[in-house]
């Protein structure tokens, strides 16, 4: 991901624009793009800064909601498959994949190790929020 321009730079173009200099004028001036120079603008006349977005963040999950449902389901049947718990979202109304299912399991802390014998034993990376 790229770094986001400097408040200094910001703050020359919003300047060199406010002058009376035209967009497209100040992107060749101080060597950004026109769309940046453009949407810089669009979001000073907005919100009268010239400060970057927040990046990154958190991430929605449309399982989120379904928290209760995923966990009470995989403490019934440990070794339910991903297909099976598709099957039942889509029953409730939910498109949801399976690899979905398993990258929330796994962002959420649970992990499936098979043991020597064949089975499957449950260890958690950490604990589970209630």
């Amino acid at each position: 991901m790229t770094k986001a321009y400097s408040l200094d730079l910001r703050q020359r173009i919003v300047r060199f624009i406010e002058a009376g200099y035209s967009r497209h004028a100040a992107a060749h001036h101080f060597g950004v793009s026109v769309s940046f120079a453009v949407k810089l603008m669009a979001s000073f006349s907005a919100t009268g800064s010239v400060a970057a977005k927040p990046e990154g963040g958190w991430r929605y999950s449309k399982l989120d909601p379904h928290r209760a449902f995923l966990v009470r389901r995989i403490a019934e049947k440990d070794d339910i498959t991903m297909p099976e718990l598709a099957g039942e979202f889509a029953a409730l109304g939910v498109q949801i994949t399976p690899a979905a299912i398993s990258r929330w399991y796994r962002r959420n802390g649970y992990r499936f190790k098979k043991n020597l014998a064949g089975q499957r034993t449950r260890t958690t990376g950490h604990s589970i929020r209630p």
